[in-house]
This record gives structure tokens, sequence and C-alpha cells, in this order.
């Protein structure tokens, strides 16, 4: 029995040497919430107090009840009635009871719906440790996407009816997207939405793959202008659970088998427009999968965070030739390898997720001060962060996903023949871990959207502000490693943009750009958490001495001129059935 934040040291540390002191000031609006609301922070200190006692309760709900459960969740998924309701497995019902009743369910909401009005930050941390307990569980917890769309674009009626019961537990949601022909490509949504002569709304349609579908408060994109085919045609519209709503099929899945997968049929559903018409893909949809990628970041480094324990624990009590088999050399490589993995992929989520708060709050704080001469500061940082996050997000979504792969895998290899058996869960692990690199966006796409702001060398902005604020003269050398990877990136970058064989040279390699940007923005977060805790120095001296050549590797192949995978497919992968 364990907390699974006071257990994890390096969840705080993380989070203190990013220092959301100002985090917290934007999102208190300098702390006047403290006078109406008697829980609310009165300082910075008082507001970061607040955010590490809910990151402890949730390690404690999560190590002390939710861990027990996830074997027998995994063993017995949920039940289709056949009624098309959903029965949740006993292990999920007991959480979401219970993370409901800690408040942690409303983490970022606003004080008067009912939540806790805490960071993004403080969220990704919570979705980390409830990953780590059971990373199926995290696909309902982390939904809170939903409360906060409401929030965002929805009527204050609206608001007031459902966010409340979103935060306290007694309602689950959806993000009601893909269809069997729509996946990736949402823009090709067919389902529909139409008013009736007294202005309600109504739904038809089948939407597939649909995380939590049999939630309480369904958020669907639908198509409510007839002869449109594109996104501009999409609105966002709420259903509530109704008989009008079937779950007609549970999917049978590799893994995270307490989250239930859906495929509903909507015939006539009565529904609710969420904010204006014609917005619903390219505003509210596009927020809620943001927010989704920054959650699967942080669902990856907590399957990541359970392998490598599963396995630095065996690797420390098993012997062989009469040692443990910790002191063999090539495992403590690969053992070094997970650790410095996972720990990357924790500074890259959370920093992402940081910048997203401060995006959000100095938006919140530009609407405030328009038409003073303050405003169009507030509104230059605003949009700097705004800048960063349509690259960090995907970056963070895209390595800590792989990441996780890497890690469950590596700790099957450790634990060898054992790895492979159900009596240890570093099988589950490796297949929880699968479908990070796969939902909200493969990891291919994170790369697409990623891209952009690589080719725009925006990862050199990025490391001036890890730098900002810390006392970095210490580590002068290990600086001047970075910026030279970090010239090799804009070298490379350089040769991208000229190869004459355009676009398709640059969707090749574009990988390769984003592996070296990566890599020196994670450098830098090695420094700044270096700085403020020197037992950090051997990880980052690992990630440099071992993880920039690799990176070096990869912008070679950027520059290498190769494009043969495209030009020589057909010879290189024939087809399967060749004709003489």
């Amino acid at each position: 029995m364990a907390n699974f934040y006071t257990d994890n040291a390096d969840i705080a540390k993380t989070i203190d040497a990013l220092d959301l002191s100002e985090v917290a000031a934007l999102l208190e609006e300098d702390f006047k919430f403290a006078e109406t609301v008697d829980y609310a922070p009165s300082s910075a200190a008082d507001a970061i107090d607040n955010y590490k006692r809910a990151l402890e309760v949730c390690g404690d709900i999560c190590g002390n009840r939710i861990a027990q459960t996830a074997e027998e969740t995994d063993k017995t998924g949920n039940i289709l009635e056949e009624d098309g309701s959903v029965t949740y497995t006993p292990g999920i019902k007991l959480a979401i009871d219970l993370l409901g009743r800690s408040g942690l369910s409303g983490c970022t909401i606003p004080y008067y719906l009912g939540g806790l009005n805490m960071p993004c930050t403080v969220l990704t941390a919570c979705n980390e440790i409830v990953s780590r307990a059971d990373a199926s569980l995290m696909n309902i917890f982390g939904l809170q996407g939903i409360a906060e769309t409401i929030n965002q674009f929805a009527s204050e009626d609206i608001k007031k009816e459902y966010v409340p019961k979103l935060c306290n537990g007694t309602y689950t949601g959806a993000m009601v997207l893909t269809e069997p022909d729509a996946g990736s490509d949402l823009q090709s949504v067919k389902t529909t939405a139409f008013q009736d002569e007294n202005g309600n709304w109504f739904v038809n349609g089948v939407k597939r793959f649909i995380t939590n579908g049999c939630g309480d408060v369904l958020l669907v994109l639908a198509r409510t202008e007839p002869g449109t085919t594109n996104g501009a045609g999409l609105s966002c519209l709420l259903v509530e659970k109704c008989p009008q709503v079937k779950i007609r099929r549970l999917e049978h899945k590799l893994g995270i088998n307490g989250s239930p997968t859906c495929e509903m049929v909507f015939s006539n559903a009565p529904a609710k427009l969420i904010g204006q018409r014609k917005r619903g893909l390219i505003t509210y949809v596009m927020a809620l999968m943001n927010g989704a990628r920054v959650g699967i970041s942080a669902q990856g480094t907590g399957i990541g965070e359970a392998a490598y324990r599963a396995a630095r624990d065996y690797a420390a009590a098993r012997k062989q030739f009469g040692v443990s088999i910790d002191t063999f050399p090539a495992l403590r490589e690969l053992m070094c390898d997970m650790s410095v993995d996972l720990q990357a992929a924790r500074l890259l989520a959370y920093y992402g997720s940081k910048s997203v708060d401060l995006e959000n709050g100095l938006a919140r704080k530009f609407e405030s001060l328009k038409g003073t001469p303050e405003a169009m500061d507030v509104r230059k940082r605003m949009k700097k962060y705004a800048g960063f996050n349509k690259m960090l997000t995907p970056m963070s979504k895209y390595y800590a996903s792989e990441m996780a792969t890497r890690v469950a895998n590596g700790a099957v290899s450790v634990l060898g023949g054992s790895g492979y058996m159900k009596d240890y869960p570093v099988e589950r692990y490796l297949r929880d871990a699968r479908i990070t690199s796969i939902y909200e966006g493969t990891s291919q796409l994170q790369v697409v959207a990623a891209i952009a702001g690589v080719m725009a060398n925006l990862y050199n902005e990025v490391l001036a502000d890890v730098y900002e604020g810390i006392e970095t003269s210490a580590f002068e050398s290990e600086k001047a490693e970075i910026a030279a990877l970090a010239a090799e990136v804009d070298s490379a970058v350089a040769y991208v943009k000229d190869h004459p064989e355009g676009k398709a040279y640059h969707d090749l390699h574009a990988r390769e750009l984003v592996d070296g940007a990566i890599a020196a923005i994670v450098g830098a977060l090695f420094v700044r958490i270096a700085a403020k805790y020197p037992e950090k120095k051997p990880v980052l001296e690992y990630w440099l001495k071992r993880k920039f050549p690799n990176a070096r590797a990869e912008l070679a192949k950027a520059k290498s001129g190769y494009f043969a995978s495209v030009s020589d497919f057909a010879m290189i992968a024939p087809p399967a059935l060749l004709e003489d």
C-alpha cells in the first residue's frame, strides 16, 4: 500500500522546478476569490500548497484503493446489457465515486460551478497518478475536458445544469466524435442534427470508438448545415443519456479494458447546441482534442512509471549466477534508459501543461485589461504561449505515448519469461500502452501537428523560455551542448526547406526534425530541474551523452537527401500479391 504521489518525489520536484507561482496568480485573478470562497488561496504559496494537498489525496485514493482493482478490471471489463446500457466493472464504479467525492473530478473547473479552480498542470499530475494505478480509469477521469468545454462555450444555464454534476462524479461524460468512416478525418462526419419547428435540436447517426460512450453527458459532433461536406458544416451538441441513444456494441480491445469503448446509435436524440453553429470542429472539438492530447501525455507517463517500477523492483530481487540481475551492465543500461526516458516525458508533459495554463490565464487577463496600456504586453505573451502550445501539445503526446510503449516493452524484457505471463502486471502495461500512440491522433499525426513549429524554429524560443528565471551559470558547458544540437536542428530544417522534392521530402523527414527539437527542449528542461535539484545532474548528463547522439543520427537522415521510401516505394515494399 502506498501513496502514488508521496512515493514519487519526481512529480513534486518537476512541479517545483517549473514554478507555478505566476500560473496561480493568473488563475486566482490575483487571489480575489479568497474573499468569498472559504478554500480559495490567498497567495501563490497558499495555492501551491493546495495543489500539493490535492495531489496527495489523489495519490492516496489511487495507491490504496484503485491500484488493487486494476487486475480484476482488466480481466472482467464492462458489461453491455440487453437494453443497450452499460454496467461498469466494480473497480471503475468505485473509482468514479471516490474521485468524484474527493472533488478531483472538477480539478480545473471554477469555484462557482463546484470545481477546485486548479491549473492544467495539476490535472496532468493527477492523470499520471491515476494512470499508474489503472490506465483505463484515466480515460474516464481524464474526460474533464467535457466540463471544461461546456464551461468555456455553453450558455450559463447549461453550465449550471451540467458542470457541477460532472465535478462531483454524479455524471460522467464522453467526446462523441469518430464514426465508422470518419476517424482522424473528422471533416467527413455524417451524423446529422436538425431543429424542429419549435427550435429543439435532435441528433441522428452512428458513432464508433467512443470512449465512455455510455456516459451521462455526451458532446456530439454533428452536421447541422444540410448540403455541406466539410468542417464548416459541423456543430457541437450536448446529448444526455436517454432511450434515443443506444450502445450497440462494446469493442473487444487489446488493453485498457476498464474503459468502455462504444459503438452508438442516435435516433432523434434530444440535444442542446453548445456555442455557435458551424464552429463545432474548428473551435470546440479542437479545444477538446488538444486537452485530450495533454491527458494522453500524462497517461503515457503514468503507464511508464508503473512499468519502470515493476522492472526496477524485479531486477533488484531476481538473482542469477548468485547476484541480483541489476548488477549486470547491459541491464543497468536498459534500466537507466527507461528511467531517463520516463523523466523526460514527465518534464515535457508538465512544461507543456504549464504553457497551456499561461496561455489561458493570460487570455483571461487580457480580456480584463482591454483598453489599458498593460493589455498589449499581456496579449503578446499570450500569443507566445499559444504558439508554443501548438507545437508542445502534440510533441508531449507523441513523446510520452511512444515512451510508454518503449518502457513497458523494456519491463517485459527485464522480467524475461515472467514478463510475458499474466502472473505479473507488465504484460498489461504493454497492452495498455499501445493505444496511447493511436487515439486522439496517432504519433504520425502528432508529428504533422508539431512540424510547423519546428520549421519556424520555434524550439529556440522555447529554450529561452525554459531557462528564464533560473541560475544556470553552473551549466554553461551543458547549455553549449544543447545550443549546438539546436543549431544542427536549424541546419536540418534549412536543408529540408530547400530540398527540390518540396513538401513530400518535408513530410518524409518530419519525424527526424521533431525528434531533434524534442531532444534539445528536454535537455534544457533537465538543466532547469538540475539547477534546483543537483541530484538530477547525472540524469542531465545521461540525456546529453546517450540521447543527443541518437538525435544527431536522426537529423543526419533528414539531411541525407534520401527519398527512395517515396520514389521507389513499389520496389522496396512490393504488394503482397505479385503477377509473374
